[in-house]
């Protein structure tokens, strides 16, 4: 009986040790964002979707991503912090909110600078992209960034009282701009009145007519069903503003180096799958813009209107950012501007 009982502790010791690696192994990566749990729907869900099963799928099971959408666990703002805290491991933060912890990020807020789609990529994905991302966790130290995923593309602006076709038609306009001074810096020089307003209020203020009209990507202004109480929609890409993907510090350096590869490749991939989906969500019958043209009264910028509105927004914005944000920010902002350049010049896939 002895020896059995010895045989069995034996057996039990080496089961514990035997599976004490894959505990020890097995890490979560807990991912929150404001969007929507639909993979098929919200360009931001595509991307964890995607992050998640490479990461889960190509480390067997030793990391597991779990995805908190439709701010499950609090704003977009509050998980910036809980990602610094490491009660989350990552998070999708819009430009709004990671503007409380990273003012810089104005810089990204010059208005009609790209020409193209293709040139955002050019530029978040290239040198620019980077010297930001490290710039970004230089100052709030407990983050690593990896990656600009895109919410949807260009800004357009919706309104319910008439088309937008010159600096006139914005006159006597309330449209909601994120809570961020460059924003509303931009509508303000384009003649309307800056309306600063929580993400969750801005349907309910346009239904009750508190604002006329709004700016945010084709995507959003579908999925949110703004064609519901707005008239006119202006296809004015004046903006463009990915979220920052970012990770805890801690986390990512406790992972391995075959890991953190792991999650790097991964992340290339979910933001060739984000980026995809917005522009399928673009050109979509349902959901994008041909969807919209149903529903709204739908125009486009001729290159002389556009000239016109990038004259009256750059240099008061340009000089803004330098003003506000001193040395650092204007030699990222000058950067930002001779990539955007660089980018707009160079032809694609040539």
């Amino acid at each position: 009986m002895k020896h059995i009982n010895k045989s069995l502790v034996a057996a039990a010791l080496a089961a514990s040790l035997l599976s004490a690696p894959f505990a020890m192994a097995e890490k979560v990566l807990r991912i929150g964002h404001d969007n929507k749990a639909d993979i098929m729907e919200n360009p931001a869900h595509a991307f964890t979707g995607v992050f998640k099963n490479i990461v889960e799928t190509a480390t067997n099971g030793e990391i597991k991503v779990q995805v908190f959408p439709s701010n499950q666990l609090g704003s977009a703002k509050e998980h910036i912090q809980m990602v610094r805290d490491g009660q989350l491991q990552g998070t999708l933060a819009p430009v709004g909110p990671l503007a409380g912890y990273y003012p810089r990020i104005g810089v990204l807020d010059v208005p009609f600078a790209f020409s193209s789609n293709a040139a955002t990529y050019e530029v978040f994905d290239g040198k620019f992209g980077q010297t930001l991302a490290r710039d970004i966790e230089g100052e709030l130290k407990d983050v690593k960034v990896l990656g600009f995923p895109d919410t949807g593309g260009f800004f357009s602006v919706t309104n319910s009282k008439r088309p937008l076709e010159s600096l006139e038609d914005f006159k006597g306009l309330r449209i909601r701009t994120m809570t961020l001074p460059t924003h509303q810096k931009i509508i303000q020089s384009l003649g309307a009145e800056a309306y600063p307003l929580a993400w969750g209020e801005v349907y309910s203020s346009l239904q009750t007519g508190v604002i006329d009209g709004q700016m945010n990507p084709i995507p959003t202004v579908s999925f949110a069903k703004f064609n519901e109480v707005q008239g006119y929609l202006t296809l004015t890409n004046h903006l463009f503003a990915p979220y920052t993907f970012m990770i805890n510090k801690d986390f990512y350096d406790g992972l391995t180096p075959e890991q953190q590869a792991i999650v790097s490749d991964a992340v290339e991939i979910a933001l060739s799958s984000n980026r995809g989906l917005a522009r399928l969500i673009e050109a979509s019958n349902d959901r994008g813009l041909d969807g919209l043209k149903a529903k709204m009264k739908v125009n486009a910028l001729s290159d002389d209107q556009r000239q016109a509105m990038r004259n009256a927004t750059q240099p008061g914005v340009i000089e803004y950012i330098k003003e506000t944000h001193g040395d650092k920010g204007t030699e990222l902002l000058e950067l930002f501007l001779a990539e955007v350049d660089k980018a707009n010049q160079s032809v694609y896939l040539q």
